[in-house]
């Protein structure tokens, strides 16, 4: 795959000093370590590398990269290998993929409480799902899922929601059935919605309660319990967004789709279009837009559009990437093993790349991707062999990818 003309790397490299300065008061810790990991990805910085063909004499340099899982160039081996393990688990049955998002006022409140807001996203979707599709009136069933944390809109502005992929059915309460949804229709996503929007104002109310909530600025209005209170009944006659979208066409696509929402970042270097003159323009999709229209442009200042960039920031050691039901860690191998038992399918054969053993990268990247990084570029047939490695040239604390 080629390389894109422009990277986010280029627009921290070319402006986030001057982002730096402007803004060091409110800037986090966890902002500038992302800041600092995307500028130096790749780079001498980080060390590298020198390979040379073992026939024709050919060089390339190698540099590391930053590992970090807010970097657009950083994610695509975690993704592949993600993909690898959850081929594993899908299930000869329909798949659903539901979304849940929060209204504007609650991802304002998330921007200054994002350990606890996102905590309760997840909570409480979770408790959603679960508890409607146990209901006798809907599927009387324990459904499986996993949540794929997202933050970002189109145009890069604050936007909490969950991604959940689902199985059309799930495990009778006794374990001894599958019981199927409806061809075609999950659980009602009224009925969601308005367990989902109860659910989470009585938690978002209990961490109020509790004084763990910051509300600074903008929000210093809501420290006044009336005003609190006032803001929390408007959003209680609010019509909360839950939909589900269209069944997927099978389990082939189930691992396509989830593969382009999973260990994404905020905006894809082939978005960017230009970031000259203390702008940056990029495309986006208007998907408000009825009918779908061609992507448009967005021009944002440098500046914003790096504060927009970092306003997806997780928390340190905040997972994205959670599972529920049947898929859970626990119980996850034996619950699997007995859908397929009553789903009728052969059992699940786990790929080469299962494996506890170390993996060279390369050997990593062939196995997942089927692309070769051992084979030289320019005479294709010899092998490319490290010869010398270079030292980083300083000292960059990382942060790991805990999605």
């Amino acid at each position: 795959m080629a390389r894109p003309a422009l990277e986010v790397a280029d627009v921290f490299r070319r402006y986030g000093d001057a982002y730096r300065q402007q803004h060091h008061t409110s800037l986090s810790t966890a902002q500038r370590r992302v800041m600092t990991a995307i500028e130096t990805c790749r780079t001498a910085v980080l060390g590298g590398h020198v390979e040379q063909c073992d026939a024709c004499g050919h060089q390339r340099i190698a540099y590391n990269s930053c590992a970090n899982r807010h970097c657009p160039k950083c994610q695509s081996l975690a993704r592949a290998a993600w993909l690898e393990h959850r081929r594993a688990e899908i299930l000869d049955c329909e798949y659903y993929h539901v979304v849940f998002t929060v209204p504007d006022e609650i991802a304002a409140i998330a921007s200054q409480n994002k350990p606890q807001v996102y905590k309760i996203l997840f909570q409480t979707t979770a408790e959603t799902l679960r508890t409607i599709a146990a209901d006798p009136k809907h599927l009387r069933a324990e459904i499986a899922f996993f949540a794929v944390h997202h933050t970002w809109g189109q145009t890069l502005v604050s936007h909490p929601h969950l991604h959940c992929v689902v199985p059309g059915g799930g495990l009778s309460p006794d374990g001894t059935r599958w019981v199927a949804c409806r061809p075609g229709f999950f659980l009602p996503v009224r009925v969601l919605s308005r367990l989902f929007r109860r659910l989470f104002l009585q938690a978002l109310q209990t961490a109020y309660d509790a004084d763990t909530l910051r509300l600074n600025g903008p929000l210093e209005a809501l420290r006044d319990r009336l005003a609190w209170t006032r803001t929390l009944a408007v959003l209680r006659q609010t019509e909360w967004v839950v939909y589900a979208k269209r069944p997927f066409a099978g389990p082939q696509q189930v691992v396509d789709y989830v593969g382009r929402y999973t260990h994404r970042v905020a905006i894809s270097n082939d978005r960017l279009l230009d970031i000259d003159d203390g702008h940056v323009r990029f495309a986006y999709k208007d998907y408000r837009a009825d009918p779908p229209q061609a992507p448009k442009t967005m021009t944002l200042v440098a500046g914003e559009f790096i504060r927009r960039f970092l306003l997806h920031v997780l928390p340190a050691g905040f997972h994205r990437v959670r599972y529920y039901g049947f898929l859970g860690a626990r119980h996850r191998r034996e619950k699997l093993a007995r859908c397929r038992q009553l789903l009728g399918s052969p059992a699940s054969i786990m790929t080469s790349t299962d494996t506890t053993v170390p993996m060279d990268y390369r050997d990593r990247v062939e196995a997942l991707t089927g692309m070769s990084l051992r084979v030289c570029p320019a005479c294709h047939h010899g092998q490319m062999i490290v010869i010398e490695r270079l030292v980083p040239a300083r000292v960059v604390v990382l942060i790991p990818d805990t999605s």
